[in-house]
């Protein structure tokens, strides 16, 4: 037993990286605590020491020494069961530091299992969560399927680290981007901004530090390839690709494009912009259900209120913000609730969705699905015409 622990505790050292030392006082302690049990009460609490040098264990009670063969059989399995917890206790630090340094990058694996609408994905080592409010809405994955995702976050527990993705947050856009235009991962090309609604249509603003780049077509690449690689990832989200510029005005024509802009008024101060178009250009400046403008407001960090040349203001003004779930009509406190608690937190989420999802929630059918569906589209048809 002495000779094989030592052994044993070298060969974790080299291989597993845990000190030594630290296994023999985690042994001893363990060992002392199990020793509690076999002395009787009246006399000096035991205490346990290993040599380091042989691996003999003993054991004392006050200045005398504990000879029991039923302690050299509790020390064998004790010694064991020590060494297999810090094992994995090392493992699941090493895993810890190892996806705690990939925050903000983005990891592949398999999907594994589905667990209340989260996806559990194994990532080989490990296994990470895409939770339901991560997820695009549109999207949907059968067990073994390759899933690729965001990191978030990741979080200690007794259980080990906990890896949380997202394939909704607009960093994983950004990084898709990194991934397959060599200009912007080389520091060339720079994504100054971006604005996303995943799964439906996403901004980003691009400039270039070399006269001879330029930074939208190296985006978007030759024939489109590039563009094309991203939105396959995507599902088919539609992205907008727009050059930066320090000039407020032309990087408002820019962010509201395909829209034609006749006339800008900046106020720096509130933080707000007035835009002036055509009337016949009016609904592809505030596009379908406010999303054109909205996406432009985020992009540039400032509220655009757009109006044609014969419309007030107040008509074609576009909220940053979608329309609040609590405007739904027709659907119970208890199931807004539900709904919340599912990610559903915007109306323009629950009007892309389709009703196989909403039928996955506890306590709504088929034809309570269809109603929530149709309710939230009428919402944002009110709130796009401004009633």
């Amino acid at each position: 037993m002495n000779n094989e622990l030592l052994v044993i505790l070298d060969s974790i050292e080299r291989e597993k990286g845990i000190e030594k030392e630290t296994l023999f006082k985690a042994i001893e302690a363990a060992l002392q605590s199990a020793a509690r049990k076999m002395v009787d009460k009246d006399l000096p609490q035991p205490s346990v020491s290993i040599d380091r040098k042989t691996g003999e264990i003993k054991i004392y009670s006050g200045d005398k020494e504990i000879n029991s063969d039923e302690f050299g059989r509790i020390a064998a399995q004790t010694a064991k069961q020590v060494i297999i917890q810090k094992i994995r206790e090392a493992e699941r630090e090493v895993i810890f530091d190892d996806y705690q340094n990939r925050v903000g990058n983005i990891v592949s694996g398999m999907v594994h299992r589905f667990e209340k609408g989260d996806i559990i994905i194994d990532l080989g080592k490990a296994e990470a969560v895409l939770p339901r409010k991560e997820q695009v809405p549109r999207e949907r994955y059968k067990q073994g399927e390759r899933i690729r995702g965001y990191v978030l976050e990741v979080q200690k527990t007794t259980r080990g680290p906990e890896i949380v993705l997202s394939r909704v947050n607009p960093g994983f856009v950004k990084k898709l981007f990194e991934l397959e235009v060599p200009e912007i991962s080389e520091g060339i090309v720079e994504m100054k901004a971006i604005a996303r609604e995943a799964g439906v249509r996403c901004k980003m603003a691009v400039s270039s530090k070399d006269e001879k780049v330029d930074a939208v077509g190296a985006c978007v690449g030759m024939r489109g390839n590039r563009v094309r690689n991203i939105v396959g990832e995507l599902h088919g989200e539609r992205i907008d690709i727009i050059r930066w510029s320090d000039d407020v005005r032309e990087y408002v024509k820019a962010a509201l494009s395909p829209a034609e802009v006749m006339n800008i008024n900046v106020n720096k101060e509130k933080k707000r912009i007035e835009v002036i178009v055509k009337d016949d250009q009016l609904s592809i400046a505030i596009g379908k259900h406010g999303q054109n403008v909205r996406l432009a407001s985020q992009l540039l960090n400032m509220e655009i209120d757009v109006r044609g040349v014969e419309k007030k203001p107040t008509e074609a003004k576009a909220e940053v913000k979608a329309p609040s779930i609590l405007e739904l009509e027709g659907v119970g406190k208890k199931t807004r609730q539900t709904l919340l608690e599912g990610g559903f937190d915007t109306i323009e989420k629950i009007a892309n969705t389709s009703v196989d999802e909403l039928v996955k929630f506890k306590g709504i059918g088929k034809k309570s699905a269809e109603k929530i569906i149709t309710s939230a589209n009428a919402a944002l048809e009110k709130k796009n015409k401004g009633i």
